[in-house]
């Protein structure tokens, strides 16, 4: 009868705390004798954790009740469950009331990381404040009853969904030892460090959002909220209008770090939630950090069952709670499951049903075979919300009812392709042109980012939002799959959106083969006046640009640690970063586009990209692979670095 008598005074207490009102009337609480001699160890743990739950419950009520009601600390019996599981709530000990006044606490806990902040109901905890927080963070993220467990239907589905039913062991073990953590060096700290070759369509997509709150939201980094659209309107309007980021990368903390990341996964998964909700998977028992490694050494996962067994999830309405549950269970997803468990967070986030929904072809699993890759639809649903497996604008009609889904609106970060300099695919205005001048750039086999400090690198004159503009309505009424060429019946829509009237005999030439081709019609906006909405310009000059761009490379490549190849030095493993000086220079002028499209014919290229994108011959350069990415961005720029060719693979 006494353990039930304390158990019901502590679910009161726990329920007023929570509440923000003490009770009426506190009656005095009885303490327990002290524990027996030969009492076991894991005894003694609950004994301490029901301590410490009593201790937080009561700090809670002397937050918001008068000091002279507050009774004494004290010690009860076992833990009571405040919320079920299906109440989906966060775990409370991640949300921390600010301190009113020291509480004996008699028991000691491991303590929290040091670079670990706990925020608040409505304030930023400061570090010198975290040590009196971080009893609490121990106590209730470490219990074993939150989340929720995974139907055994819904882990069958969400296995196949992700691996289908004849995944190797080599494919798994890739996703199975990659976790989400910075590298080590001082050069490539702000990188997330890849070691397996499957997740880094993932990992690539997280390094991206990472990089736009250490570069433009550093100031901001405490603020649980920061992901929200509405803060980040205001916070790009004043870089667009202000400085650039710093390149000192050297000079990150572990904290803003890790404090960036978090907030990349809450911005992701409120993403692939359409705004409302996120769902963050983790392992059963595995919170604590103390407890990752040791925990991790038993637990294997090669089927659905061990989703079934391991998994749990929890179910947030709230950024800010989203925040403090990721912030304090960070070291789970650093841990050699954290890319696997971030990305079924993101598929649970969006709902399965949807992403089948979202799919042209649902019945391929979303990491490809045999390689074990992130396939597009992963890596679109981690930039749009939306697992689509297409990179064009929109929806693409085939007629009868059939269409191919594409990216729907804008994104934050954006994508580059080497595919698309190939002339494969098309990737529309919304991955190219982002709102942060941050892309994921895919190339056969990999995934790395490419970025700029200063978001004017994407800033367009007069008359190059003209050309995006006609671009844009262009490719609205390409069918072809990106191929670069429309029907009459699109092409007098395109002279209508976009005000162009050409001369009777232009026009009639133009439609006289049946379809229109994007580099015939440029080629006639080039003669023809700005007045009639043409692109014609008597000084020849559109807009040269020169700016500096970084490309990061996260999978950990072999490098000597020494100067020179003596016998002294040792190889190590670290990601890599190149700086890129680029030019672009002004747009096609009539007589430079018409002796382009003479030699070109003379060489037997018939290849509209080629046309778009070559380089002019009077400038000097240096090439990769990477450089014609970049140029289906900025055609024909031009660009030159320093040390190693940046590599894509």
């Amino acid at each position: 009868m006494g353990d039930r008598d304390e158990e019901e005074e502590l679910q009161m207490a726990l329920r007023m705390s929570l509440h923000g009102s003490p009770p009426a009337q506190p009656e005095p609480k009885r303490s327990k004798p002290p524990s027996p001699a030969g009492e076991s160890p894991e005894a003694e743990a609950r004994r301490k954790q029901r301590e410490l739950m009593a201790a937080a419950a009561e700090k809670r009520l002397r937050s918001v009740a008068p000091p002279a009601a507050v009774a004494p600390p004290v010690t009860v019996a076992p833990p009571v469950t405040v919320a079920p599981p299906a109440a989906v709530a966060p775990p409370a000990a991640v949300v921390v009331p600010p301190p009113s006044q020291p509480t004996a606490v008699v028991a000691e806990q491991p303590s929290a990381p040091e670079d670990v902040k706990v925020e608040s109901e409505s304030t930023v905890v400061p570090m010198e404040d975290v040590k009196e927080a971080e009893v609490e963070l121990e106590v209730d993220v470490g219990e074993e009853e939150k989340g929720e467990e995974l139907h055994p239907e819904l882990a069958e589905k969400l296995w196949l969904m992700v691996f289908g039913s004849g995944v190797s062991k080599a494919v798994l073990a890739q996703w199975s030892n990659q976790g989400i953590r910075f590298s080590s060096d001082p050069e490539t700290a702000m990188g997330l460090v890849q070691h397996e070759g499957g997740p880094c369509g993932v990992l690539a997509t997280v390094q991206a959002y990472v990089l736009k709150y250490l570069l433009f939201f550093s100031d901001n980094l405490g603020n649980p909220e920061v992901s929200d659209p509405s803060f980040a309107l205001g916070q790009r309007r004043f870089y667009q209008s202000s400085f650039a980021a710093r390149d000192d990368f050297s000079s990150l903390t572990e904290d803003g770090k890790t404090r960036a990341l978090v907030h990349a996964m809450v911005e992701i998964l409120f993403l692939c939630g359409t705004g409302k909700r996120a769902v963050v998977a983790f392992i059963g028992g595995v919170i604590r950090e103390q407890k990752v490694d040791a925990a991790l050494e038993g637990i294997s996962v090669e089927s659905a069952i061990d989703f079934q067994k391991v998994l749990r999830i929890i179910t947030f309405t709230s950024r800010k709670d989203a925040f403090n549950m990721l912030l304090a269970n960070i070291p789970l997803f650093r841990s050699r499951l954290g890319a696997m468990l971030f990305l079924i967070s993101s598929l649970l986030s969006r709902g399965l049903d949807c992403i089948q929904a979202d799919r042209d072809d649902p019945s391929q699993p979303l990491v490809t075979a045999p390689f074990g890759h992130a396939s597009q639809e992963i890596v679109n649903l981690l930039l749009c919300g939306e697992a689509v497996p297409n990179v064009f604008d929109g929806k693409m009609d085939l007629g009868g009812g059939m269409s191919l889904k594409g990216i729907p609106s804008d994104v934050e970060v954006g994508f580059l392709t080497l595919l698309e300099s190939l002339n494969l695919c098309k990737v529309g205005q919304y991955l190219k042109c982002p709102k942060w001048p941050i892309w994921v750039v895919g190339s056969e086999s990999h995934y790395t980012v490419l970025f700029a400090l200063n978001p004017n690198v994407q800033e367009e004159n007069e008359l190059e939002e003209r050309e995006s503009k006609i671009r844009r309505a262009f490719d609205a009424q390409d069918q072809s799959g990106g191929g670069g060429f429309i029907a009459v019946e699109g092409f007098q829509q395109v002279l209508r959106d976009t005000d162009i009237t050409f001369p009777s005999d232009k026009l009639d030439d133009l439609c006289n083969a049946g379809v229109i081709v994007w580099s015939e019609f440029w080629q006639a906006l080039l003669q023809l006046d700005k007045r009639a909405g043409g692109m014609k310009d008597p000084t020849g000059l559109m807009g040269k640009k020169q700016f500096t761009i970084y490309h990061f490379n996260g999978i950990a490549k072999s490098v000597l640690n020494g100067s020179g190849n003596t016998g002294g030095s040792t190889p190590i493993q670290r990601p890599r970063i190149c700086k890129l000086n680029v030019s672009v220079p002004p747009r096609w002028t009539q007589d430079e586009y018409l002796a382009d499209v003479v030699s070109s014919s003379a060489s037997g290229s018939k290849n509209d990209s080629v046309l778009s994108l070559a380089p002019p011959v009077q400038t000097a350069c240096q090439h990769a692979p990477l450089v014609d990415c970049i140029r289906t961005r900025w055609p024909r720029a031009a660009c030159s670095w320093s040390g190693d060719v940046p590599s894509i693979v």
